[in-house]
């Protein structure tokens, strides 16, 4: 059963065009690494400055061992540095989900 991972970034003010930025310029990084399925950036469209990055794995361990890996490291290495003169994210939060299976064959 596939799980999700959440990542809910609250950016600061006018912040999110520089967070996409910065994903953008990692774009494919975790697409080799062991279980992976699948990623998506989600972009508020209702005036929250909470963005979602959502990553599907086939598993808990497979989501822990590219957590430990160097890439991840190096992927989220300041990952809070300033742009400007201001942080881009200003708190995150992980969520996890499973995905339900709803027994449709």
């Amino acid at each position: 059963m596939s799980i999700i991972r959440i990542n809910a970034i609250d950016v600061g003010d006018g912040q999110g065009d520089e967070l996409a930025r910065r994903f953008a310029a990692r774009a494919g990084a975790v697409d080799d690494a062991a279980g992976f399925e699948g990623f998506e950036l989600l972009r508020p469209t209702d005036g929250r400055t909470t963005w979602l990055v959502m990553t599907r794995w086939k598993d808990e361990k497979s989501f822990n061992d590219w957590v430990a890996s160097p890439s991840f490291a190096h992927g989220h290495r300041g990952a809070n540095e300033p742009a400007g003169d201001r942080p881009v994210a200003v708190h995150s939060e992980l969520w996890s989900y499973e995905v339900e299976d709803l027994g449709r064959g």
